[in-house]
């Protein structure tokens, strides 16, 4: 199992975990042939198969809290990622 494959299975195991960190999912992104953009402050701008959406970059820690966690799900369900 690849290292975005396990990202990917942490992302959506239930319940939602809190030890996602922000490089994981960046390189999964970008893996998976999604555009970033940086926005003002910690804002990333997201666009994956149509689906757009802004996530924010945790600090201090390095890992996405759960309701941050819950986004990303739902993002990436709705650009066809599962």
């Amino acid at each position: 199992m690849g290292r975005h494959e396990r990202t990917l299975r942490a992302i959506f195991e239930e319940p939602t975990r809190s030890d996602v960190t922000w490089r994981a999912v960046e390189a999964l992104l970008l893996a998976l042939g999604a555009e970033l953009t940086e926005g003002r402050g910690s804002r990333v701008r997201v666009a994956l198969n149509g689906i757009r959406a802004v996530l924010h970059r945790p600090h201090p820690n390095k890992e996405l809290s759960r309701a941050m966690v819950r986004s990303l799900q739902e993002f990436l369900a709705n650009a066809g990622v599962r």
